[in-house]
């Protein structure tokens, strides 16, 4: 009998024990950490394109206020799109390491609104500067090209972009 008791005392001392509760630790992202974060990608992707283009001496960029570099290597002598323009491309986009993202067929365009379509802003902002006719380089950083996410198929997050593009033309 005292046996039976000891096992019920015993059951009821280890059954009363208290599991330690488990805690998720807390998570503030603020607004300060988002900042430092952008300037963090900012700094290093500043850093690889100069990189790239130590290998690409003969590329004369000129570097807009948003980041873009562009290269105009063939000049064209026509009209310069505006917003709500339609503006015919040719195009091929890589990613640094040379990696074909996307081309267009050989003796075939691609139409896209000026200012309202969903191609990147970064080509939006070039085919303002363009006139029909230009050949052009681009290199697009993530912010203004498809930032954090990518397109979901064959370019990566925070990845910079090279553009090789040709305005063939505009509508209006």
């Amino acid at each position: 009998m005292h046996r039976i008791v000891y096992i019920a005392i015993a059951m009821l001392l280890f059954s009363c024990e208290n599991e330690p509760e488990e805690v998720a630790p807390e998570f503030n992202w603020t607004k300060e950490d988002s900042r430092n974060l952008g300037k963090h990608i900012a700094i290093q992707e500043e850093l690889d394109i100069k990189l790239f283009l130590e290998m690409h001496k003969d590329w004369e960029m000129t570097k807009t206020g948003t980041g873009l570099q562009y290269y105009i290597y063939e000049q064209g002598e026509g009209a310069v799109p505006t917003a709500g323009d339609i503006a015919e491309i040719e195009y091929a986009i890589t990613l640094l390491d040379g990696t074909e993202c996307y081309k267009t067929e050989p003796d075939e365009y691609e139409e896209l609104v000026v200012d309202r379509s969903e191609v990147e802003s970064g080509v939006q902002e070039a085919l303002k500067i363009m006139k029909v006719g230009d050949k052009a380089k681009l290199i697009i950083p993530s912010h203004i090209g498809h930032g954090l996410v990518g397109d979901l198929d064959k370019i990566p997050g925070l990845t910079i972009l090279v553009v090789d593009i040709t305005l063939l033309g505009i509508k209006k």
